[in-house]
């Protein structure tokens, strides 16, 4: 036996031991789910609805969940096997890949139908039936039978599974794209180009009012900062303007550039690993707090579990 797999072996059958340990010797137990029964409208003698929510072990009228306790245990195997192909790719990673590839496609494919074929295709060619089967309360209007063109692309886009009809799809396809882009590059000039001109044209020497004094006082650091944004805004301009060969004073500016947008891309690229980081935080979180009970970081469990 390899030393790598001996190593991952004992450390596999001791996580094994201790879970087994925890479970049956130490008495404490983990990995239940507790719910309670909670009114919907606390301040109301009529209304006696309630809800089931999420409830801590020391609670008087919590109650071990059954379905969530399993779902608890499914979410830990599924994130430990995640984990398992920092050791090498396995069966119970290609099992969690799979999983949450289909459960993610079966939930979009159930949202697409109900939030977008019922509400705004169906109900707009068939408003009777879907007052029918599927929303009691969709308003008593006629027919819209301009609805049939989507319809009618909807139905071209799926001939691209056929064997022989996918050079229909290509017309849907190609009105999909260009109607996207379209939108995308109106929001882009909006939401990007127009604001960053704007958020650029900042005076370089800047005045504040102040209460103690009358008129307006020059404030050095905000003076600094927009000096630096023009500043930083146009060498990095400079650096992709390729008319004029990068010598001399142009050239220097373009180093210049280049250093802010290496700071900008590093801040970017910190900024997502700490994203990450605080998710990996979170599942380990998980798995030593409402999985394990090893920590009680909120108190939510009785002493001595």
């Amino acid at each position: 036996m390899k030393r790598e797999t001996l190593i991952w072996t004992i450390l596999f059958v001791a996580g094994g031991l201790f879970l087994a340990t925890r479970a049956v010797v130490s008495g404490h137990g983990f990995g239940k789910a507790y719910v309670k029964q909670e009114q919907i409208h606390p301040g109301s003698k009529t209304d006696l609805r309630k809800k089931t929510v999420d409830a801590s072990p020391k609670e008087e009228d919590a109650e071990l969940s059954l379905p969530r306790t399993v779902g608890l245990w499914l979410a830990a195997f599924f994130t430990l096997a995640i984990f398992s192909f920092l050791y090498r790719d396995n069966v119970f990673y290609k099992i969690t890949e799979a999983v949450f590839v289909g459960v993610t496609a079966a939930y979009w494919m159930v949202v697409g139908v109900w939030e977008t074929l019922v509400p705004k295709l169906l109900a707009n060619l068939a408003p009777g039936f879907t007052r029918t089967w599927f929303m009691p309360d969709l308003k008593d209007e006629p027919p819209n039978y301009v609805y049939l063109v989507p319809l009618i692309l909807g139905i071209m886009l799926l001939l691209r599974l056929a064997p022989k009809g996918g050079w229909i799809a290509r017309w849907p396809l190609a009105f999909i794209v260009g109607t996207y882009a379209g939108l995308r590059l109106v929001s882009f000039l909006e939401a990007d180009f127009v604001s960053q001109i704007r958020s650029t044209i900042v005076p370089l020497v800047a005045f504040t009012q102040t209460l103690a004094a009358q008129k307006p006082v020059f404030d050095l650091w905000v003076s600094l900062r927009n000096i630096g944004l023009v500043f930083g805004v146009l060498s990095c301009l400079t650096y992709f303007f390729f008319s004029v060969e990068h010598r001399g004073l142009v050239g220097r500016v373009a180093r210049v550039g280049i250093w802010f947008l290496m700071i900008t891309f590093g801040a970017s690229f910190a900024f997502t690993v700490m994203g990450r980081i605080a998710l990996f935080a979170a599942r380990i979180s998980f798995l030593f707090d409402d999985w394990l009970w090893l920590i009680d970081p909120t108190g939510k469990r009785p002493q001595g579990w």
